[in-house]
């Protein structure tokens, strides 16, 4: 094992002229403290551009709110704490969020049956007194639920891209986004212990 990692080293040294790999490496990886905000926000502000472009805003809150909104979600701020922290209601926060394309699992937390106000959303069948009559639920949570149906179904039809130009811009995101997918793998593999395969033919 010595005499490889010498070999690797020597061919190194022949091929870069360099004794060392350390110091350029370190030069090379910054940290988060050496993130240019404005940057980051310009960015962010770009893809909020885009995603405008795609569909019309329900939100009245200007680009640097709406700025201020995707950081704090990704920040893991909820609802209240960023209106409290841009002088807006939650539910301004919540509509905003959902032009963003910002869920978040308490999104889908509802005491109403999200599978049934989808398909009455596919159906075209979504009037909330209706639908809260035949969910026996107040209509104020079943609008809410139908803004989160809706915008399940604008991520779909874009295969997630404007979420996953947040994340690219956020250099914080990709730590927040990896724990995430560890969740739901480890989710997943739980399941497929419980799964019999049956691989004889």
């Amino acid at each position: 094992m010595n005499d490889r990692t010498d070999e690797l080293r020597d061919l190194f040294t022949e091929v870069t002229g360099e004794e060392t790999v350390t110091e350029s490496q370190s030069d090379d990886r910054g940290s988060l403290a050496d993130v240019d905000e404005a940057a980051v926000d310009d960015r962010v502000r770009s893809v909020i551009d885009r995603l405008r472009d795609h569909h019309d805003f329900d939100t009245s809150l200007d680009d640097d709110a709406l700025v201020r909104v995707v950081r704090a979600v990704y920040d893991g701020d909820d609802d209240a704490t960023i209106a409290a922290d841009i002088d807006v209601s939650p539910e301004v926060v919540f509509a905003a969020r959902m032009d963003l394309h910002l869920l978040t699992d308490d999104d889908t937390d509802l005491p109403v049956p999200l599978d049934e106000v989808r398909a009455a959303v596919e159906r075209g069948d979504a009037d909330p007194e209706a639908l809260a009559d035949d969910l026996d639920a107040d209509p104020e949570t079943v609008e809410r639920a139908l803004r989160v149906a809706r915008t399940q179904e604008r991520i779909r039809t874009v295969s997630r891209r404007f979420r996953s130009e947040f994340e690219d811009a956020l250099p914080e995101a990709a730590l927040a986004v990896s724990l995430t997918d560890s969740v739901t793998e480890d989710g997943l593999d739980e399941a497929a212990e419980d799964i019999e395969t049956d691989t004889q033919f």
